[in-house]
């Protein structure tokens, strides 16, 4: 079975899925909107892409590791982004993509 394949992978995925959305959300507040676009943008790359490979594993799909890869990367480009904003939900999504970016490149390896 894909759960016990994948073990915690699936439920730390949807957790850094959650935290790209609350990022997301919380830029939308921001009132600097303008100087968040890229953070916004990149936050529900980010979130998708956690979301589509956490049900790719759940399907015990035959692409897990290039699916992985793409996700480690588009991670690793989030994490960056929000690295450079000072708010906290900034730098939480930051540490979260980071984390997320390296689990993603375990599966691929």
């Amino acid at each position: 079975m894909a759960h016990e394949k994948y073990g915690s992978l699936i439920q730390t995925l949807h957790e850094y899925m959650e935290a790209c959305n609350h990022c997301y959300d919380a830029c939308l507040k921001e009132t600097d909107i303008d100087m968040m676009r890229d953070c916004i943008r990149l936050d529900r790359e980010c979130a998708d892409m956690c979301g589509f490979l956490e049900q790719a594993l759940v399907r015990d799909t035959p692409f897990a590791a290039p699916l992985a890869k793409a996700c480690a990367e588009i991670c690793e480009t989030c994490g960056n982004e929000c690295k450079k904003h000072d708010h906290e939900h900034c730098q939480k999504c930051a540490q979260a993509c980071f984390d997320c970016a390296e689990a993603c490149k375990k599966l691929a390896a």
